[in-house]
């Protein structure tokens, strides 16, 4: 964390849950000042009275923006005097974006572009762009948009020379508790004595913590030239693995599992790293990074000049990875904050 010393970190798309755990990271430390850009002020009033609350020595490291990614001079704003970006804002809700493809591309496409440009104009030294496992051979609206993230981030990472903006993606899978994920509704349908829903018990999700998601950024931060893309080598679990551990720990019966049926857009198995990625992905042990390509739009040297090695890496599913079984799931989940706190427990 020494980098940090001093400097300015901006986190767009700050009031979400990776935001909350880069602030709960990141007060404690010697940075110089922590931003917090989003179009949400409730949510920011409410991050604003909880950090005052809870860490009023550190309270004034904070600086709260209001603004919107789609619109790159509110963007500008925000990025001015600002050392280091982690870019979070996206739409991420599949369902919603299968029915609002066009708001997706103007949050997770347009509005990477916006925060990039800006970043650039303004000398930022590196910034950080987090993607998601459905970019990975995508099919639904979201996936696809994401997947244009990171190809946007590729593009501009060419624009400009590293060491003056370096552009990094990270991509990783389902984060437990995090706004809008299954384990917190679940939660709330067995304190209310409703069915625990499942869309399908077959389907598999990689499954990581915010602190993890944070480490992969940090990782990518720290070791990762213009234009990789850094995936953390997360475990996995069956939905249905996933539903009976919620289950045990809030002391509900699995015949309170109910079948659904799957939603818009979703898939049975997630992908972190495609088999054509493989073709130049580096194994660095918990992460692999798979660096930019490069080469220029000049076609005709492809048909002179390539080369015919190639890695030995295979696809990384949501399928082949290890797989957790209840036992461990219920270990991971009970050592989560937002579920010691609905267990009654200290966190």
């Amino acid at each position: 964390m020494d980098a940090f010393k001093g400097k300015t970190l901006l986190i767009v798309g700050g009031t979400g849950s990776f935001g909350n755990a880069v602030l709960e990271r990141f007060l404690p430390t010697d940075v110089g000042e922590i931003r917090v850009f989003s179009r949400d002020e409730k949510k920011q009033d409410d991050m604003r009275h909880r950090i005052q609350a809870e860490s009023p020595e550190h309270a004034e490291k904070l600086r709260f923006l209001i603004g919107d990614v789609r619109e790159i001079a509110s963007v500008r704003e925000a990025v001015r005097g600002v050392d280091y970006i982690f870019h979070a804002a996206a739409l991420k809700q599949v369902p919603s974006c299968e029915f609002f493809p066009m708001e997706a591309v103007k949050t997770n496409v347009i509005g990477t572009d916006n925060v990039l440009s800006a970043a650039i104009e303004a000398g930022v030294r590196s910034v950080i762009c987090l993607s998601t496992d459905k970019a990975a051979y995508p099919i639904n609206a979201m996936g696809l948009t994401k997947a244009l993230e990171e190809r946007v981030a590729a593009a501009k990472s060419r624009t400009v020379p590293g060491d003056q903006t370096k552009i990094c993606c990270t991509r990783y899978g389902n984060v437990l508790c995090s706004r809008g994920s299954v384990v917190p509704l679940w939660i709330d349908q067995i304190k209310k004595g409703e069915p625990v829903t499942v869309t399908n018990p077959d389907m598999t999700r990689f499954v990581m913590t915010l602190d993890e998601a944070v480490d992969l950024v940090l990782f990518a931060f720290t070791n990762g030239s213009t234009g990789d893309l850094f995936v953390q080598k997360a475990p996995a679990c069956t939905i249905m693995t996933l539903a009976k551990a919620v289950c045990r720990l809030f002391s509900a019966g699995e015949e309170n599992i109910r079948v659904i049926g799957i939603r818009h857009g979703e898939k049975m198995a997630e992908t972190l790293l495609t088999n054509e990625e493989c073709a130049r992905a580096e194994d660095l042990g918990a992460f692999y990074r798979v660096p930019a390509d490069n080469r220029t739009l000049n076609y005709d040297r492809f048909f002179s000049h390539g080369d015919p090695e190639r890695n030995v890496l295979t696809e990384f599913t949501s399928d082949n990875t290890r797989l957790l079984d209840v036992d461990a799931v219920c270990e991971k989940l009970a050592a989560l904050a937002y579920v010691r706190k609905e267990l009654g427990l200290r966190t």
